[in-house]
């Protein structure tokens, strides 16, 4: 199998031009590094999680560093990642105070019987596991107090198809052996309530992998996605013997008019055949595959690269 990976920083609205380069190079990093895991002969698994963490670390993304806050003004965040091969899965929700919640997913999946912890259990075990805790102002940027304040100001956090509470990062590829994998990562929606959770964690919402279909990570508005199932759903198509494409365009379009919810999908399928789709004004996203590195922002723009 020639591999692939394929990578989203998040539905979002219209994205500053200061920022559009930092965050076109985050994304096309993070595809990078998890393409060279996968090349190296690295798992499905190994290269979302790797790819994850490059965009939990990037303050440009809402997940990890930079994610956005709750009405109290903190940061509590959401993860899951799954493996196609058995359908193992690991999530976590509400979790504070740690760098990667997509590295705390994984020893979910991999390190207890369980698929998903949440809150205090999930520090508990993160503690067990020796994930360093750290002051949760170090998660806490500039921009995201100010995106508060505004978001504050306007109150308008909860409308589905309000642009602004699109953010979420994800990955899914396709490895050398045949299996599939995805990740998703996220801090949520601006001014939630604390405890709230969304799609990000939840299996078949927020992502799901199977290596008889594919694999697929979603954004956007996550109780919308909550409500239909988005990445199940999506792959439902895909095994009625719709095309990625037309798979894409049904489940996010059932999303848009059932609910008016916004977002975006990042599939890929058991033969290698991938596609980015999303209905929300942009998504960040890049795709590494045979050598070459794809990667856009808009609709209709795609640059590609050759990779060293």
């Amino acid at each position: 199998m020639n591999p692939v990976i394929v990578v989203h920083g998040g539905g979002s609205s219209n994205i500053s031009k200061d920022r559009k380069e930092c965050v076109r190079q985050g994304i096309m990093r993070a595809a990078t590094v998890g393409y060279n895991i996968l090349k190296e002969g690295g798992s499905a698994v190994d290269a979302v999680e790797g790819a994850v963490i490059i965009l939990e670390n990037d303050p440009e993304f809402n997940a990890g560093c930079g994610s956005v806050l709750n009405v109290n003004g903190d940061v509590e965040m959401d993860a899951s990642i799954m493996d196609g091969k058995d359908l193992s899965t690991g999530a976590v929700s509400a979790v504070r105070c740690i760098a990667n919640p997509i590295k705390l997913a994984r020893l979910v999946m991999e390190k207890t019987p369980h698929c998903f912890l949440t809150d205090q259990g999930a520090a508990k075990f993160a503690a067990s596991m020796g994930i360093p805790q750290i002051p949760g102002e170090q998660l806490v940027t500039e921009r995201s107090i100010k995106r508060l304040e505004k978001e504050k100001r306007e109150k308008g956090a909860q409308k589905p198809g309000c642009n602004k509470n699109l953010g979420t990062v994800g990955a899914v590829a396709l490895d050398c052996k045949g299996n599939v994998a995805y990740a998703t990562s996220t801090g949520g929606i601006i001014n939630k309530m604390v405890g709230r959770v969304g799609d990000s964690p939840c299996v078949g919402s927020g992502g799901y992998a199977d290596n008889n279909i594919g694999a697929i990570s979603t954004t956007g508005h996550g109780e919308s996605i909550l409500k239909v199932n988005l990445a199940r759903l999506t792959l439902f198509h895909i095994e009625q013997g719709k095309t990625l494409e037309e798979a894409a365009n049904l489940s996010l379009g059932y999303m848009k008019s059932r609910l008016k919810g916004l977002g975006g999908v990042i599939l890929v399928d058991k033969t290698g055949g991938w596609v980015v789709k999303w209905t929300s004004t942009s998504m960040p996203w890049a795709a590494a595959k045979d050598g070459k590195l794809h990667s856009g922002i808009d609709v209709g723009e795609t640059t590609t690269v050759d990779l060293a």
